[in-house]
């Protein structure tokens, strides 16, 4: 079981590394919210430790699999003229073609990091749509008549696979601001070199731009102050604090994606270190559109059923204690009512003959999550320096 996904809401214990970490790499803050759902400043793991201890707030988990604990009263709001009980808190996103790391820093302590892996099965969900689409205008069968001869494309449009992957990020931020009281958003600011007379090598820029460009809108929308941070200087605020950053951007460690992304925040909030080394890992469980039937018959000419999220009742992403662990609930087989559950880890299927009565729901959750101790410098791959 991944130690940062302990049913019962237990916080993850600091786990020592061994020497050349200088205390870094600790769960330094918890989450906090009130008896009403609204985020209050992190708290310390050993206060949440008390509190729950006795009995003054509850263990939670969001969407994410993020612990945080819920208050048993309501606390009032700060009357006009007294100082906000909350500081600035701002959540960087350093992005790439494969991964993107998230960094939540408040004005001295680093809340949360997190790395995800982006949406990247919207084009060939549309594809397979489309060719579905145009077989049956050639079958005798209720459908849509065409529209793509007489569609113009808006100025600034986002193909749909990087919408998807924008969006991504902005769920995950939209989870994150209902435990944290988030003030700031960051984004490295990235512009394409175009080229005079080379209509196609700009045109291929424009999609990530466009992309860009609704991410910071729709945050805008949000009511949150967004701040673009050019390539150069995010390097240069890199080596000023002294940290690196390595080449291999699959590895899972802070120094991969995250680095970056604290380096935004801190020099929004004027944090001066990272002192939580600690990742949590974030993949987006990917629910297939229903159907009425597969595309393929099985035997005797029946077309089975196929996609939704609804299995033998429970909501598919639905994270459970079972004989095979912790895991989340995917399809199920409507004849022998049995489930599939799969491991919260790899995403892999552990069984599909689990019966209803023999697991424990724990929460509903969006991204199949786990929780990554830190590595020190020393153990990460090649560092590049930059």
């Amino acid at each position: 079981m991944s130690p940062g996904l302990r049913p019962g809401g237990v916080i993850p214990k600091v786990i020592d590394m061994g020497k050349g970490r200088s205390g870094k790499g600790t769960v330094k803050r918890v989450p906090v919210v009130d008896a009403r759902g609204v985020p209050l400043m992190p708290t310390t793991p050993v206060r949440a430790r008390r509190m729950l201890k006795e009995g003054e707030a509850v263990a939670r988990r969001n969407k994410l699999g993020i612990f945080y604990i819920q208050l048993k009263r309501a606390v009032d709001p700060v009357p006009k003229g007294v100082q906000e009980r909350t500081q600035p808190i701002a959540a960087s996103v350093d992005l790439g073609s494969s991964f993107a790391g998230l960094s939540v820093v408040g004005t001295k302590d680093t809340i949360l990091n997190i790395m995800t892996e982006p949406v990247n099965w919207v084009e060939d969900a549309l594809r397979k749509r489309r060719e579905m689409r145009r077989l049956r205008r050639y079958r005798k069968c209720r459908r849509r008549k065409k529209r793509f001869d007489n569609r113009k494309r808006p100025e600034g449009w986002v193909p749909p696979s990087t919408k998807a992957r924008w969006d991504t990020y902005l769920r995950i931020i939209d989870h994150l601001r209902k435990i944290v009281p988030i003030t700031h958003v960051g984004v490295e600011e990235g512009k394409a070199r175009t080229k005079k007379g080379q209509k196609r090598w700009n045109n291929n820029f424009s999609p990530l731009q466009n992309g860009r460009n609704y991410f910071i809108k729709e945050l805008q929308k949000r009511g949150l102050s967004v701040t673009l941070l050019p390539a150069r200087e995010v390097a240069r605020l890199r080596k000023k604090h002294g940290l690196t950053k390595v080449k291999d951007k699959a590895e899972k460690s802070f120094y991969s994606h995250c680095v970056d992304a604290w380096v935004i925040s801190a020099w929004i909030t004027g944090a001066a270190t990272p002192n939580c080394l600690d990742i949590w890992y974030a993949v987006p469980l990917r629910f297939h559109r229903r159907q009425l039937h597969g595309l393929k018959p099985s035997k005797g000419g029946v077309r089975k059923r196929y996609g939704g999220t609804r299995s033998l009742g429970f909501k598919r992403g639905t994270l459970v204690k079972s004989g095979y662990g912790l895991c989340y609930i995917g399809g199920f087989d409507e004849k022998r009512k049995r489930l599939s559950l799969h491991d919260v880890k790899t995403g892999k299927r552990t069984t599909k003959a689990a019966k209803p009565d023999d697991i424990r729901v724990l929460t509903s959750v969006s991204f199949r999550s786990f929780y990554i101790p830190a590595i020190p410098p020393q153990a990460c791959g090649t560092l590049a320096g930059r």
